[in-house]
């Protein structure tokens, strides 16, 4: 079986990777924004409960469980250039409905889950695509830095947006708010245009179920991959439970204003700052695989902190918890992220990615599900505790596999040429 990817000339040159890092950017910020605002909206406006905060949170990532594996293949087979471009258009449209609806009277919590949907639908093409086109436009070495990069940026925009989306919120409402958010995808649209444009496709490869297969295979018994993609599963599971109640949590329960709820919201950009800024002097220093380990702990200790205390005592302790968790998760993400766009064979790396994402990011939605409807009869604080007591799953999906035997995750490398082997 041949497998080809057809790469367009001179994607490497410096100019192609600061413009796509530039249209992440721009979207992130506003997606930072809308984050604070759209759950604003639906608590504020519309009243919205726990069981529809828990609804719309996991909208927003429920498209990882019905196009995840797909999307491997359509990115494949799809113009890089023009999938992203559409994405972004598509969630612009999405997002600057809700105004409009507003202006009507017609909006409703029922639109708030289907635009979830649309922007959920929208991430998974944008992210698998944007995971695919970086290894090739940064040499392998320099991966393990813009990677790092990127997350930096995720920080600070996670840092800086929700505190301006919780001002403006206070200033404007937010129904106004989430037109930030739909500028922002407009930008990266036409920073996207500017680049050179990139077609994959695939030639003499099996049906989209034998791409999708192989895929799935290949990650599932990489005994590097495998478990660092359910370490990443039970932290996104927590994460989703963490989108549907900190908002009911922060607004119901602690009573803050709308401008404290985004301050305490953009908290875990200092964290995720912090993590990606540190994660190659950790890395470093104690190994990819041991940083891995030491990453997992964290996120357990952070999730812990977040519930704890009351009055003005808890929103300490639900700052400082974020920044743990925040930081132990990016070093988790970054050093994953590196490897698997290491170690998989280039016409593998896509749907490699959207495995990984599917089984990972596919956890978000439950969380938000299971959270939401315990946050009813339990109320928020009693939830996170729970949830902080499930992400104790992330490091001991570590401890128990081979990695804990490791110092740096290439070590692995010849197991991973046997398993390509076997799978041909």
């Amino acid at each position: 079986m041949e497998l080809t990817m057809v790469r367009q000339p001179d994607l490497s040159k410096r100019g192609v990777f600061w413009t796509w890092w530039a249209a992440g950017t721009a979207s992130g910020a506003g997606s930072a924004v809308g984050a604070v605002a759209l759950p604003l909206t639906a608590l504020t406006v519309l009243d919205a409960g726990p069981f529809e905060m828990g609804l719309i949170a996991a909208a927003g990532y429920v498209a990882w469980l019905v196009i995840g594996l797909p999307a491997g293949v359509l990115v494949q087979r799809l113009p890089l250039r023009g999938a992203q471009i559409g994405a972004d258009l598509a969630r612009a449209a999405a997002v600057g409905s809700v105004p409009l609806a507003w202006w009507f009277g017609w909006l409703s919590v029922a639109q708030l889950v289907v635009v979830a949907l649309v922007i959920s639908f929208a991430n998974v093409i944008f992210d698998v695509a944007n995971a695919t086109f970086l290894p090739e436009i940064v040499e392998r070495e320099r991966l393990q830095a813009r990677n790092s990069l990127v997350s930096a940026t995720h920080a600070a925009t996670q840092l800086g947006g929700p505190s301006a989306g919780g001002l403006i919120v206070q200033l404007l409402g937010p129904v106004v708010t989430v037109l930030v958010d739909a500028a922002s995808y407009l930008v990266s649209a036409a920073l996207l245009r500017t680049l050179p444009a990139r077609g994959g496709r695939v030639r003499g490869a099996p049906g989209q179920k034998g791409l999708i297969r192989e895929g799935w295979r290949f990650v599932v018994r990489h005994p590097v991959m495998g478990p660092g993609m359910w370490t990443a599963t039970a932290v996104n599971f927590v994460c989703g439970a963490q989108l549907a109640v900190y908002p009911l949590y922060l607004v119901r329960e602690l009573h803050a204003p709308a401008a404290l709820v985004g301050f305490l919201l953009a908290v875990e950009g200092i964290g995720s700052l912090a993590g990606a800024a540190l994660t190659p002097r950790i890395t470093r220093r104690l190994g990819s695989a041991r940083a891995l380990l030491w990453a997992g702990f964290t996120t357990v200790a952070g999730a812990a902190l977040i519930p704890a205390g009351t009055g003005w005592a808890a929103y300490a302790a639900f700052a400082a918890g974020n920044v743990v968790f925040a930081g132990g998760v990016v070093v988790l993400s970054v050093t994953t992220r590196t490897y698997r766009q290491i170690a998989s064979p280039p016409q593998l790396l896509p749907r490699v990615m959207a495995t990984v994402r599917f089984v990972s990011w596919g956890a978000i939605p439950v969380g938000g599900l299971v959270a939401g409807a315990l946050a009813g009869p339990l109320g928020g604080r009693v939830t996170l505790w729970l949830f902080a007591a499930a992400v104790l799953a992330a490091p001991l999906a570590l401890v128990l596999s081979p990695v804990r035997h490791l110092r740096e995750l290439t070590d692995f490398q010849p197991e991973r040429r046997t398993i390509d082997a076997d799978d041909d």
